[in-house]
């Protein structure tokens, strides 16, 4: 895992990238934070789906987290561009900590408990961005394509353990384990940033400052204006869209399949688990094996699979078959989603990176929660199967719609020469226009 991934530089290696302090810190937090991220989120749906029966209640507790994407991303992921990124980080994961700390509270009831999710939640986008935009600044464009890559596996290698350990916590113990865990994880990740990553100014001084919305608005252009970046944000919607489905269904899908509560616990967490399984292992296999230009050529068949592989879900298999088919799509996923990443963060110019990572999550979120939503509805009054066959097969459907339009790798190139240093104030200009 130490050969080079970038184009302009087959050198740059992972001991370089953790010979960064700052990122070290970065990379730490990253890990304690979406740990106890998921932890919770396994819990919860776990709790609900047991107090309510209910797969469309058990979705939407999987969903609430979303929603302050939905309902208010953008904008508070411009606040991020306001501040200086360090502070934005530790205060957000320590409002986040006393949150979730009033959720160990005896006897809440749920809608309270989905209430205080969905406000612990509203720290999630501006330190999101806050990381996002940080990063470049802590290890350079040489290094940033394999640090995005290294974020996005590691990501995914904490669901695996986030749910697994999750869903055997709440269905084995207690659901409130698991939420205690996610208390101390804000804790050590504030902590962390604290002590490794050094104070800068934010991107923006007050005199530059303009109206909150019109700064948000500023991301919105940039992204859909610019037509390689509106390519991977659209694929990257329609992916997420359709890959969450098995995640957000995975309780009532293991408590269909099995009523026994160990075995349910199990087949949960194998289900939730698989896809972000199958993303690790088909992120070091691109990155491994393959050069820049194949990775390139790779995300049109790829996108396509990542949805085609769950139709057999018509079936209706037992869980570990689920598991697979779910395996399959992650890796699909995590064959292209680090190269849509780091194409997208080098096409983007400075000062604008945490607002145009807001309009990303934003999508990715509402796309998540739409579908979760969406399925949840139709599984309370059809066969869960038949639901997650057929959104699969308009999946792949949408995704040969938008491999047969994707731009060429020298228009890519194009944009992210366009983006480099000697250009930004170009870019700055272009998208303020």
């Amino acid at each position: 895992m130490s050969e080079a991934v970038t184009e302009s530089d087959r050198k740059v290696t992972f001991r370089d990238l953790f010979g960064v302090r700052e990122y070290r810190a970065l990379y730490l937090s990253l890990i304690v934070n979406w740990v106890g991220d998921y932890l919770a989120r396994a819990a919860i749906t776990v709790l609900v789906y047991e107090e309510s029966k209910s797969v469309l209640m058990s979705a939407a507790a999987f969903a609430v987290s979303f929603l302050p994407w939905v309902v208010g991303g953008p904008l508070l992921s411009a606040l991020a561009e306001r501040y200086p990124y360090r502070r934005v980080l530790i205060t957000a994961d320590l409002f986040r900590m006393v949150v979730i700390a009033m959720l160990l509270i005896p006897g809440v009831p749920i809608p309270v408990m989905l209430l205080l999710v969905f406000l612990a939640s509203l720290g999630t986008p501006p330190t999101q961005a806050a990381r996002s935009a940080l990063q470049p600044l802590v290890v350079g464009r040489d290094k940033l394509p394999i640090a995005v890559a290294t974020n996005a596996t590691t990501v995914q290698a904490a669901q695996v353990f986030g749910y697994m350990a999750g869903a055997a916590l709440a269905t084995a113990i207690n659901p409130q384990v698991a939420l205690a865990i996610d208390v101390v994880t804000f804790a050590v990740s504030a902590a962390l940033i604290a002590w490794g990553v050094q104070p800068r100014p934010a991107a923006h001084d007050r005199s530059e400052r303009r109206h909150l919305l019109r700064e948000s608005g500023e991301g919105f252009q940039l992204v859909f204006g610019t037509a390689t970046l509106r390519s991977i944000a659209i694929m990257v919607f329609v992916l997420t869209m359709f890959a969450v489905v098995p995640e957000g269904l995975a309780a009532a899908w293991a408590a269909e399949s099995d009523p026994d509560s160990a075995t349910r616990g199990l087949d949960q967490g194998l289900i939730m688990a698989a896809g972000p399984i199958g993303f690790v292992v088909g992120g070091l296999l691109i990155s491994r094996l393959a050069g820049p230009e194949l990775r390139d050529r790779l995300v049109r068949p790829l996108a396509v699979l990542a949805a085609l592989v769950l139709v057999p879900a018509l079936a209706g298999p037992p869980a570990p078959v689920v598991a697979v088919l779910v395996a399959l799509s992650g890796i699909a996923q995590g064959g292209i989603t680090p190269t849509l990443n780091a194409r997208f963060v080098l096409i983007l110019p400075h000062g604008y990176r945490a607002r145009a990572y807001g309009v990303m999550q934003t999508g990715m979120q509402l796309s998540q929660f739409a579908a979760v939503m969406v399925t949840g509805l139709l599984a309370d009054h059809f066969w869960l199967p038949l639901v997650v066959g057929l959104w699969s097969v308009g999946g792949a459907v949408a995704m040969g719609v938008l491999a047969a339009s994707w731009p060429s790798r020298e228009a890519f190139t194009a944009a992210t020469e366009q983006a480099s240093p000697e250009h930004e104030h170009h870019g700055r200009h272009r998208a303020a226009a």
